[in-house]
Order: structure tokens, then C-alpha cells, then sequence
């Protein structure tokens, strides 16, 4: 249909509430032999939240968790959006649904809100909502003006607009949705004069190193009980700082790795959020990149949020 934007076929299959049983182990205590006889659960204890079209068991949710299906509330969604004013020519999204809809990521880019921030550098407006029936991930959503092509296309923003509700029996849809249309006016307004002066706030290696030191990179030294630098980290952020700052101010593959000692605000930013996002080759084994990149997505907004980040800001 015109008025979706999202993939509504995807998210198609409804959730529902199931009681719990286990095997009677009574007959196991005293012969060591499991019998075939169940006994309840009580709801008190937690209740299973399965799909109805295929019962594919999603999670284990409490009794009073409210009823919550993604189609009504990403419908909502693009009611929000429509209402919101922002344009949406051209609006390029995606719908991406993990373990058999136990979690639901949504993005939308805005292409009629692009702006060049500087020397050809493009952001384009983007939204990323998550959520989830397994409880890996409240519902939450983040609009910000975000990168649409550079060296290593990362997903960057300049300010989150951040937006959140866990799954309780006070989860309000509309509130969020309300909160989300709120968002997308701010597309236009003071987010963007910011991340112009990010774009021209220089920041120097030294001050790169410090400021990764004690956000990102900081580790607790087993032995002294210190706060000290992850040295693996620490050297995987200075590499990105580098060469962002060698294709944003500097010749690109013509200008040698490594001799420019001086970025700014952006780059600095460009570094750790490159972190945040590109997961899928760093992740330990046997984690989800979709969950260490909101883990590591959070890491970011602190550091956003430090000492170490606004001192940078104080000399814009």
C-alpha cells in the first residue's frame, strides 16, 4: 500500500500469552526416572509468549506484561511521521526482523532533509527504532541527522533524539508515537547548526587519546583497582580517528596514513560510533551483533554526555 513505509508483510503474525508447565520430578527424586505427568506453573512465576501462526516460543514474560504487537504499533509509527510534516519523498527504509520475530528493527533515511555540512560531507536524517518480545530490547527509537556516504559508510549522527518504554502494564503506544511525530519536527531545527560546529571544532590526537581514555576505551585494572586505557581499543579508535580525518580534511588514499595529528569534534565522533556500529566483525563469539550494537550504541551517548566531550565543545 502507498501509505506504508515499512515492510508490513514481515510483521504480519501476532503474539500470545501460553501457561507454563514441568515435568512432575516427584517419581524422579525417588527412582531417578523422569515420568510423563506435567504439572502447572503458576502465572506468578512468569508465563510463555509464543507466536500464534507457527507457536514458535518467543520468551518468558510476566503474567501482567500488556498485549503488544508490532504491526498496530509501527502503523502508529508512520501515522506520526505523516503527521509530523517531514518529508518523505524519496524515503528509504528497512525492516529487519531477528529470531523468528523475538526482536524487530526498523530504519528510515530521509533523503529531502540532506545537507552538506562541509566540503561535500552529507548527512541524511534517520531513525532507528527497536523493539522486541523477548525482552532483549524496550521499545526505543533514535532520530538524528545521519552520514549518507563516506570512506567507510558508517552510520553516524550528530544529536539523538532518544526514545524509550519498557514492555509493563504502563506501556503506552501512542505516548511513544507521540514522542517519535515530536522527533521527526525536530529533522529541521537546532540538531543540525550542531553538528556544523562539530564539523568545524578542531580536536587534536592528544586531545582524541584523552577523551577515549576515559569514556570508550576506560577499563578497571584488576590488579591496581584503576581506571586505565583498553590498549586494544583505545588503538582501534585512534586508527578510525586518523583516517576519518585523512578522507574528511585531508587527500583521501593520497595523503599518507598516520600524519595528520590534528580532526575535529566530528571525526572524533566518526570513531566511536564506527565502533558502535560495525559489530558483525568484532562481536565476541557466540554474541549478536544486534545486541552489541545497542549496548554499544549506549556507550556512545554517555560519552556524549562527559566531562571529556563537553570540554571539547567549550572551545567551539
Amino acid at each position: 500500500m502507498l501509505n506504508q513505509l515499512f515492510d508490513h508483510d514481515k510483521l504480519d503474525f501476532e503474539v500470545e500469552k501460553f501457561p507454563l508447565h514441568a515435568f512432575d520430578d516427584d517419581a524422579a527424586a525417588s527412582t531417578g526416572v523422569w515420568s510423563n505427568g506435567l504439572s502447572s506453573i503458576s502465572p506468578d512465576v512468569g508465563v510463555g509468549l509464543r507466536r500464534k501462526d507457527t507457536k514458535q516460543v518467543l520468551s518468558i514474560v510476566s503474567a501482567e506484561r500488556p498485549e503488544h504487537q508490532y504491526l498496530p504499533m509501527v502503523e502508529g509509527m508512520e501515522q506520526s511521521l505523516r503527521d509530523s510534516g517531514i518529508d518523505l519523498t524519496d524515503v528509504i527504509t528497512t525492516t529487519d526482523v531477528y529470531d523468528d520475530g523475538a526482536q524487530l528493527q526498523l530504519t528510515a533515511k530521509f533523503p529531502a532533509h540532506a545537507m552538506d555540512i562541509g566540503n561535500g560531507d552529507t548527512v541524511i536524517p534517520q531513525l532507528i527504532v527497536r523493539d522486541s518480545h523477548n525482552g532483549k530490547w524496550a521499545l526505543n527509537g533514535m532520530m538524528g541527522n545521519f552520514r549518507s556516504a563516506c570512506w567507510n559508510t558508517l552510520v553516524v549522527g550528530d544529536k539523538l533524539v532518544y526514545i524509550y518504554m519498557k514492555h509493563t502494564k504502563n506501556l503506552n503506544v501512542e505516548a511513544f508515537t507521540n514522542k517519535l511525530k515530536n522527533a521527526a519536527t525536530y529533522i529541521g531545527g537546532e540538531g543540525r547548526e550542531m553538528l556544523q560546529t562539530w564539523y568545524h571544532t578542531p580536536v587534536s590526537r592528544d586531545q582524541a587519546v584523552n577523551l577515549f581514555t576515559k569514556t570508550l576505551a576506560q577499563r578497571t585494572d584488576n590488579v591496581s583497582r584503576k581506571k586505565v586505557a583498553n590498549k586494544v581499543m583505545l588503538s582501534n579508535l585512534m586508527k578510525i580517528f586518523d583516517e576519518e580525518n585523512r578522507h574528511i580534511y585531508g587527500k583521501a588514499l593520497y595523503e599518507k596514513y598516520a600524519t595528520r595529528n590534528e580532526g575535529s569534534m566530528w571525526t572524533a565522533y566518526n570513531a566511536a560510533t564506527h565502533w558502535s556500529s560495525h559489530t558483525a566483525e568484532t562481536a565476541r563469539k557466540g554474541s549478536k551483533p544486534q545486541n552489541v550494537c545497542v549496548t554499544r550504541e549506549e556507550q556512545v551517548r554517555k560519552m556524549l554526555n562527559s566531562p571529556e566531550w563537553a570540554s571539547l565543545a567549550l572551545a567551539a
